[in-house]
């Protein structure tokens, strides 16, 4: 419960679902830089000879290998590198409420690899990422600090990442693996599965069904809008939004009060929590007599993985699997 609330309290100045988002996580009390805009994005490559190449990231030019075969990623983009054909020997996509095990969602695609910590922590374990003799090493702004350490035991690529869009997150790592077009394919892919889904919902449900997302933690409802979740729904099915719903201005997720909820109508509600959480929100009053509540159109959801899962491009795709199933 520590874990995410410190995750959450970053979220909440601006710092990362899914997912869940997310709704960032301890030691994370040095200030990150943040490259202006026009150093962010990631640049295209340029190749230097047959096994090595330049590219352009967050801090500036960094020769990596051409075709890189031991790779520690502790940004957080291990399930973006596996669509993009790769595979880490070192990650830091572990479950946001325990971070010594992997995601239910990413089990299978990072079986073999080691954990690190996890992707919103400001420091890993380095004896750890010595020890697997990496060949190239991404990192996100949110590990800055290991940049120089790092930097001495493989080519390290840090990424500008915490975007609200998270297609642009998956577009920036392909650009640095060279794989563009094998993002492009696969957002594609998805995006067309995530309009059908949206369709069979509208068809099942009413076209003009409201759906809400949110997180309840300690007392707390962290809304999903743009992000996580809450995207799933209304950006890529294209689903309605309740009325009274605040707006995600930034990568924060939007908090409000009981009072706050209990203003958003909604036709159906996903909630999602700890076991603790949850009993909390069923036994609130203005829970109870929101309309939803009372025509039981809601389900709870364990918040491991389910907030988490909104923000991993592959979380997405089996959410989608999901959701017409999870609906009463």
């Amino acid at each position: 419960m520590k874990k995410i609330k410190h995750y959450l309290n970053t979220l909440a100045l601006g710092g990362v679902l899914m997912l869940s988002l997310a709704g960032c996580v301890g030691n994370t009390k040095d200030k990150v830089a943040t490259p202006s805009p026009d150093t962010a994005a990631i640049q295209p490559a340029t190749e230097t000879n047959s096994t090595t190449r330049i590219i352009t990231d967050a801090r500036g030019e960094v020769e990596i290998p051409l075709t890189p075969q031991r790779i520690v990623d502790i940004s957080g983009t291990s399930d973006t590198l596996s669509i993009l054909g790769y595979s880490v020997i070192g990650t830091a996509n572990s479950d946001a409420y325990d971070y010594t095990k992997l995601p239910a969602y990413l089990e299978d695609t990072l079986k073999d690899a080691a954990i690190l910590g996890y992707s919103f922590q400001d420091t890993m374990d380095l004896e750890g990422v010595i020890a697997l003799e990496p060949d190239l090493i991404i990192i996100s702004n949110y590990q800055e600090k290991m940049y120089d350490q790092l930097s001495q035991i493989a080519p390290t690529v840090m990424l500008q990442m915490a975007q609200i869009d998270w297609t642009e997150d998956l577009k920036n790592v392909a650009a640095v693996m060279d794989q563009s077009d094998k993002a492009d394919a696969w957002l594609s892919t998805y995006k067309a599965k995530a309009a059908e889904t949206g369709d069979r919902m509208k068809a099942a449900h009413g076209e003009d069904t409201t759906y809400l997302a949110f997180l309840a933690s300690g007392g707390q409802i962290y809304i999903f809008d743009g992000a996580g979740m809450g995207s799933i729904l209304y950006t890529d099915m294209g689903l309605k939004k309740p009325e009274g719903m605040p707006a995600q201005e930034n990568v924060s997720l939007p908090v409000v009060s009981y009072e706050g909820l209990a203003a958003i109508d909604a036709d159906y509600i996903f909630a999602v929590g700890t076991e603790e959480d949850l009993a909390q929100l069923e036994a609130n009053k203005m829970w109870q007599n929101m309309r939803a509540v009372k025509s039981d159109s809601y389900v709870t959801l364990p918040a491991s993985p389910y907030f988490n899962q909104g923000y991993s491009p592959i979380g997405r795709l089996l959410f989608l699997d999901e959701i017409e199933g999870l609906m009463k």
